[in-house]
């Protein structure tokens, strides 16, 4: 139960003044439905603002504050702008100018011949100086329109910054006082404010020791919580299981073992052997060979008389591990079954008999497998592909279908940097697959101007006529599905035109089974080109598949280009990757693209990726998924993550069961950032 101090936090912001139906949908699109999310939306930057006496005095593309008196109102005919033309005190006239709706309130706010106080950034259009939507319009003093160091937050359609200021202002005036819960010899050496005052100081200025605290609650009660499954899972009661190499002696693979694949099954076969269960991630770069090691450990199960269960996070993905496993597993006679929630009638109940009697001794499938109907002789192995798509909560749930917890082996093809696996991953032991088996060829990585556009798809064409086939992946417009979607639509007809049915399309906002049956026909080769948002599913694997386009790949962090070329490669043949960038490359863009053709080293480039998307860039502006956290920066987990896990780690040795003052205080942080499971796994909580 969450404690009641923490009730004020958790009530909808909807009982808010100002916030009725029309406003919420906004608010809900940026997740801030409860008081908690508005306190905790922190600014993205802050503007200055400087109080000039006339225009003269200020700068084009400066923000300022200025005392003007109201001349005209100009309405256009259509959909033009609204324009109130205004003079300042030296006779200088400028545009304040309104688009859609907000010529209403200009009208109400700026009546002809008052003078007002305006605020707001300086620019110039044509011969004309104008500020276009003014933040601020107050008819007294500039002290009137607010602070000069202005908070600047992120909006969605239909919110301004003035709303969502006066709904934070109520949001904090509403926050209880709470227990500290960080060390207080920590709390002094840091020079932090206490966590009430955090937050006040966080939305006012640009306050380093604020956003360090803050971001140090979110890492702290996310460590706790790590550590809490990790324990749990230790004092649970697991099957030790040992082998005896008969099936595994029997695996005829095309290809030898890698030395970090021999390191890796030796570490799962010693985890494997204990009383506490398994709890390890396998780490492997795109071909890196993860599903040998996983076949070997789903086989030591199968020979110690126990089954395993594989769960893929899609069932294209469960279909393709089954196929693959099945091959590989054919020399040992085990027998591999594939369950999801496609199958029916007297196939599915012949696959539960299975399962229930042990004749099938390794079960492959999606959430399918996980269900209530479906019960196991003795499941004593999960093995959890593309480990990023499942949370702590549902890796906790998947352990529960065993007599005695399951041993659990997590792999994940996305390389992640050290700081970010113990992020993430903090309650695992980590296996790395950081060497590549012998004879993958590298794939041809080019940068392509975007104004060669026209060449790339004569390529294409004659990439297709060899009949080989090709992906496209279309350009991420940053927090704007809608404009993803169309630019992929607009490729995908263009493409269409030339190429006919044999081009598919692929986007985030397809219904499952529609976007499986596009990626089936490519899959079977009866589509020669998939057009794509950035839903290419990790893991799809067609060989005969050997060039990709990337197109604007600068918009790309390089952990997502590198996952996006992964898809090529996969076979015998040479690959290629375009990546087609814009005119106006940063030089982060740059530095991105360039280490894209200099090395194929999923790991080197996760790590540059952190590097050169840290300085402080906050959660808000980056691409979603990265990390799991709403508040810490990139730069703030690398300096604060270590700390943090430190001292979750101590306080747990202290007061495993978080019963002393210190541990209540842990027990309200864990709620307040909504790591409730950790809280459950303690006796009591």
């Amino acid at each position: 139960m969450r404690p009641d101090l923490l009730n004020p936090l958790f009530a909808e912001t909807g009982g808010l003044k100002g916030v009725g139906p029309q406003l919420a949908k906004p608010l809900d699109k940026l997740g801030l439905t409860r008081i908690r999310d508005l306190a905790y939306h922190l600014p993205e930057r802050f503007v200055d603002r400087r109080t000039v006496a006339n225009l003269d005095e200020a700068s084009v593309g400066e923000q300022i504050i200025v005392p003007l008196t109201v001349r005209e109102h100009r309405a256009s005919s259509g959909r033009g702008p609204f324009r109130v033309l205004a003079e300042d005190a030296a006779g200088n006239i400028v545009a304040l100018t309104y688009f859609g709706r907000a010529s209403y309130s200009a009208r109400k706010q700026l009546p002809v011949g008052e003078k007002r106080w305006v605020s707001g950034r300086l620019d110039q259009f044509g011969q004309t100086l104008q500020i276009v939507h003014p933040d601020h319009v107050a008819n007294e003093a500039a002290g009137a329109l607010g602070t000069l160091c202005e908070p600047v937050y992120a909006l969605s359609e239909g919110l301004t910054q003035p709303k969502v200021a006066a709904l934070v202002h109520q949001a904090l005036e509403q926050l209880p006082e709470l227990p500290e819960w960080i060390e207080p010899g920590l709390l002094q050496r840091m020079d932090w404010p206490a966590w009430h005052d955090a937050l006040h100081l966080a939305h006012k200025n640009v306050h380093k020791a604020a956003r360090d605290r803050l971001a140090y609650d979110e890492l702290l009660a996310n460590s706790l919580a790590l550590l809490l499954v990790r324990a749990t899972n230790r004092s649970r009661r697991g099957t030790p299981l040992t082998g005896d190499g008969r099936l595994r002696d029997k695996l005829d693979l095309p290809f030898s073992l890698t030395g970090a694949q021999q390191r890796s099954i030796a570490e799962i076969e010693g985890d494997m052997a204990q009383g506490a269960p398994m709890l390890r991630l396998l780490q492997g770069d795109v071909g890196s060979g993860k599903t040998a090691v996983a076949l070997n450990a789903m086989l030591i199960a199968v020979e110690a008389g126990a089954q395993a269960a594989m769960l893929a996070p899609t069932e294209i993905l469960a279909r393709q591990h089954f196929e693959t496993l099945r091959r590989m597993a054919a020399p040992t006679g085990a027998n591999v079954a594939l369950l999801t929630g496609r199958d029916k009638g007297k196939a599915r109940e012949s696959i539960l008999m299975g399962l229930l009697d042990g004749s099938i001794d390794i079960c492959v499938g999606t959430h399918a497998i996980f269900q209530e109907s479906v019960s196991y002789h003795n499941l004593a192995l999960v093995v959890i592909d593309e480990q990023h798509r499942f949370g702590v909560g549902q890796r906790l749930m998947l352990t529960q279908k065993g007599k005695r917890t399951p041993h659990c082996l997590a792999m994940t093809a996305t390389p992640i940097p050290r700081t970010l696996t113990l992020a993430q991953y903090g309650e695992m032991d980590v296996s790395r697959l950081d060497e590549m088996p012998p004879g993958r060829q590298p794939i041809d990585t080019r940068v392509v101007s975007q104004d060669r556009l026209e060449d790339v798809v004569g390529a294409i064409g004659r990439h297709l006529e060899t009949g080989q086939q090709a992906y496209w992946v279309c350009p991420m417009v940053r927090d704007n599905e809608s404009a993803d979607l169309a630019a992929a639509e607009a490729r995908f007809a263009a493409l269409k035109e030339r190429f006919g049915d044999a081009v598919v399309l692929v986007h985030g906002q397809l219904r499952p089974e529609i976007k499986d049956a596009a990626m089936e026909r490519f899959a079977r080769g009866e589509a020669k080109l998939l057009v794509a948002t950035t839903v290419i599913e990790v893991g799809v694997d067609v060989p005969n598949a050997t060039l990709m386009v990337i197109e604007q790949a600068e918009r790309f962090g390089l952990a997502q280009l590198h996952q996006l070329r992964g898809r090529v490669g996969r076979g015998a043949d040479k690959s290629t990757c375009l990546l087609l960038r814009g005119d106006a490359l940063s030089e982060t863009g740059r530095e991105r693209l360039a280490l894209m053709r200099e090395t194929q080293d999923g790991f080197r480039l996760a790590e540059e990726d952190l590097r050169l998307r840290g300085g402080g860039e906050l959660l808000g502006t980056r691409q979603s998924g990265d990390t799991p956290f709403r508040i810490a920066s990139f730069e703030q987990i690398a300096e604060l993550l270590p700390l943090a896990h430190d001292d979750a780690r101590l306080l747990l040795e202290r007061d495993s069961g978080l019963a002393g003052p210190r541990g209540e205080a842990a027990r309200v942080l864990l709620y307040l950032f909504e790591r409730d499971w950790g809280v459950q796994l303690l006796r009591g909580g």
